[in-house]
């Protein structure tokens, strides 16, 4: 539904404020009044500069924020600030480098880049202690304790990490498709699902569908889905990947609170992603390994989206 813009809004009365959250298969935005209404959202591709390269992901944002400006009747000339919260921008070179790019394509000199992470986080505490878990298409867990203090576990990408996330979760069941395919594992049900899913006319004929070269980390990834569709439909081996996913997810969460010395405070646990689509198969595991260290700790869903809450964050570092 097209967000409602008032009549002082299309005259220009009102600075914009630009949140960004973007991730490794697609890009969510908003733009936010001062009085903290949403005027306008969208989405477009890929967000992650180390997935897609710098001038890539910053395209598709830009792209994201024209296509939602001409919906709401807005003018990318008002937005005043922007936060920009994307996967793969954990280092400070490359939150400098899709600084300067958007900067310089956008003209946006009060311009913040920070981590997906960081926005989803503001999301789910507005600022209080708390602990986020992402997992869309990677997988990270971010918390904050009273003193300002920040822990992260995870986000080391599709070669190093992503356990838990979409593409952990697919790369595990396509190694439990070959493994039923030669003998060597139990029949899954994910064999015809994955032969679907990646339009093999066959399961011996997936190995040409995976490795074609079109085939990019957010289409993997998306396989997640089938992962859970199985399990929802009882299939054991898809049944044990998911909670292995919970178990991971937990872990990581547990090794934050740790770090922040979270256990005995009772502080929210933010679920955000694709992957908590899976519902308790997902969270049943993690919040089981997230209660052994801290107790009062609860699973809730984010107080706003995290384009939402990059936007207000602009707001509340760069508001007049």
């Amino acid at each position: 539904m097209r967000p409602e813009v008032d009549r002082k809004q299309k005259r220009g009365t009102y600075q914009l404020y630009l949140g960004v959250d973007g991730g490794g298969t697609k890009s969510n935005i908003a733009l936010m009044s001062a009085s903290k209404k949403v005027l306008a959202e969208g989405s477009g591709g890929p967000g992650n500069p180390l997935r897609v390269g710098v001038e890539t992901a910053v395209g598709n944002i830009l792209e994201a924020v024209d296509k939602a400006c001409d919906e709401a009747a807005l003018s990318r000339g008002d937005i005043f600030a922007a936060v920009l919260g994307l996967a793969g921008a954990r280092r400070l070179d490359m939150r400098e480098r899709v600084r300067e790019s958007f900067v310089g394509r956008y003209r946006i000199r009060r311009t913040e880049i920070t981590t997906d992470a960081e926005i989803a986080l503001f999301g789910t505490t507005l600022g209080k202690p708390g602990v986020v878990v992402i997992a869309g298409t990677g997988s990270v867990c971010l918390g904050v304790n009273a003193a300002g203090e920040r822990a992260m576990a995870g986000g080391w990408g599709p070669i190093a990490g992503d356990e838990g996330g979409g593409r952990g979760i697919a790369e595990r069941a396509l190694h439990a498709i070959a493994k039923a395919s030669d003998g060597r594992g139990p029949k899954t049900l994910l064999s015809e699902r994955a032969a679907e899913y990646f339009r093999a006319s066959s399961v011996d004929n997936l190995i040409g569908a995976i490795y074609a070269p079109r085939m990019d980390n957010s289409r993997i990834a998306g396989f997640a889905r089938c992962v859970t569709e199985s399990a929802n439909d009882g299939d054991e081996v898809a049944c044990e990947i998911i909670t292995d996913a919970g178990n991971e997810l937990g872990t990581a969460a547990a090794a934050v609170i740790d770090r922040l010395g979270l256990n005995g405070s009772k502080f929210p646990v933010g679920c955000v992603g694709s992957v908590f689509n899976a519902g308790k198969l997902v969270t049943g595991p993690m919040k089981k390994l997230i209660r052994s260290v801290a107790p009062y700790a609860h699973l809730e869903p984010p107080k706003m989206p995290p384009a939402h809450a990059a936007a207000l964050m602009a707001i509340n570092k760069f508001g007049q």
